[in-house]
């Protein structure tokens, strides 16, 4: 049964053209880009504490005048900025999560382009203000930092629905696992290049780290607006449903007699008034009542939340833990993302060979407890440090990957709303929005938990919450993942 579906996926390559390419690189390098942006916030983070802290001003106070020092400072210690920060992740993943649910109906309902090319530009400026104008100006506040981080969630929130939509609208099902496994290691390369920017130029203070960043994310926006292509009808190429109609059909017994032919005609009348119903958009509560899209969004919530603290979290965790270099700290958590890339492209691989995501999904979340238990007791040492958490990265980051790429798609195109298409974006936003909250939450009980109990009760947190994400993918409806279309 293998063999027929690896004739069909080659069949299926070879039609795909330069425009797919442009697409698969455009919205892989687009979302990439917003995550850099990310990951340099989490990359800076000690250079940060440093600095509103009395430490970075006042190393000796006789030559510093206190009013000098009190218009710099925000906290008075070390650990009420760390709070802070944990603070700041929270309720960016807060809005972030809340954004994602109205880009997706809005992303199903407007261009999709434009959206897009919005959120990026807008969102390099607000990183510009937060880390880069504020420190040029040395004017430290609070509520101002609050305010353009929920600002700049609502904004990021435009990029994931987005892009998982054009790529939907441009990939089939066949080989979907492979090719969004592929696509969806475009966060992981905005961490290793957000780590890589951030460290090249952290040496002449953080705020140029925000600078490069922000200029390179506005740079892609621009790029956006005028290169994407949202979907093949745009140049005349026949949409991946018509192709998808068309192989079923083909599949099909041909049998002769004229009450069969009687019944071809209407078959190509009602695809042709499915086309033009396209354009209609489910609701928000007709996605959210698709099968599997509530188990998969409450399983993602807490991979999700594992996942990004991870992100947010992992080189703070390196320097304070073991002593290590802010610079070199950033680059060594490049290999959990490395070992994301390799996981959800394999473990794509393997879904589509089966034809099942369910049970690759559980397998690798159940061996990264495993692989936690043994990166929480990784010694002092950078090269095993490195290899543990390339495991960890591919046990955590693959499933994480799969779900808010692959599955969401597989979701969002279900045989029951093949009627209104348009759905894609929608059901992206609920999946990926319900992750940002089990995120947000995460990230303020890591840095409350880290505070009180340690980094070592941090790991049980992770270890409780992949324990619950493997039950619910387990409970999925085997249905839906079983149907042969998905």
């Amino acid at each position: 049964m293998a063999w027929p579906n690896i004739f069909q996926r080659g069949a299926l390559l070879s039609r795909f053209s330069h425009h797919h390419m442009v697409v698969f690189l455009l919205t892989f390098f687009s979302y990439s880009l917003l995550h850099a942006s990310r990951k340099t916030f989490s990359n800076v983070k000690v250079s940060i504490s440093k600095q509103w802290t009395p430490s970075a001003f006042n190393k000796s106070t006789e030559l510093l005048p206190v009013e000098i020092w009190s218009s710099n400072h925000l906290f008075p210690s070390a650990e009420e900025a760390t709070l802070f920060l944990g603070t700041l992740d929270t309720i960016f993943l807060f809005s972030y999560a809340v954004g994602l649910f109205i880009s997706g109906i809005v992303g199903d309902r407007l261009n999709l382009r434009w959206v897009l090319s919005f959120g990026m530009c807008s969102s390099a400026l607000v990183v510009f203000i937060f880390g880069t104008l504020t420190e040029w100006l040395h004017f430290y506040n609070k509520g101002l930092y609050c305010s353009l981080w929920i600002l700049n969630g609502l904004l990021q929130s435009t990029g994931w629905p987005c892009v998982v939509a054009v790529m939907g609208n441009w990939f089939g099902k066949a080989g979907r696992g492979v090719v969004f496994g592929l696509w969806s290691a475009c966060a992981s390369v905005g961490n290793i290049l957000g780590a890589c920017l951030a460290s090249s130029v952290l040496q002449y203070g953080y705020e140029y780290a925000f600078l490069v960043t922000a200029a390179v994310q506005f740079a892609g926006g621009i790029v956006i607006f005028f290169g994407l292509l949202v979907s093949p009808e745009e140049i005349g190429i026949p949409g991946i449903e018509t192709e998808e109609n068309f192989e079923e059909d083909s599949h099909r017994p041909l049998i002769n007699g004229a009450e069969n032919e009687d019944e071809a005609e209407p078959n190509y009348s009602i695809q042709e008034g499915n086309t033009v119903s396209q354009v209609k958009a489910i609701s928000f509560y007709q996605a959210c009542c698709l099968p599997g899209v509530i188990a998969y969004s409450l399983a993602y919530a807490c991979l999700k939340l594992v996942n990004y603290s991870f992100f947010f979290w992992l080189p703070f965790y390196l320097s304070n833990n073991f002593g290590w270099k802010e610079a070199e700290a950033d680059q060594l958590s490049i290999w959990y993302d490395v070992g994301g890339i390799i996981g959800g492209t394999l473990q794509g691989f393997i879904s589509d060979m089966l034809q099942k995501r369910a049970p690759v999904l559980a397998l690798s979340l159940l061996l990264a407890i495993g692989s936690l238990v043994g990166y929480s007791r990784s010694p002092n040492d950078k090269s095993i440090n490195a290899l543990l958490m390339a495991i960890t990265g591919f046990f955590i980051g693959g499933p994480s990957n799969m779900i808010s790429s692959a599955i969401s798609a597989d979701l969002g195109r279900q045989e029951l709303i093949q009627g209104s298409s348009e759905a894609l974006a929608t059901v992206t936003g609920i999946v990926d929005g319900t992750g940002s909250i089990g995120a947000a939450v995460g990230q303020y009980l890591v840095s409350l938990i880290q505070d009180n109990l340690g980094w070592m009760w941090v790991f049980y947190f992770f270890i409780l919450m992949l324990s619950k994400g493997g039950s619910l993918v387990s409970w999925v409806n085997v249905d839906i993942l079983h149907d042969p279309h998905l």
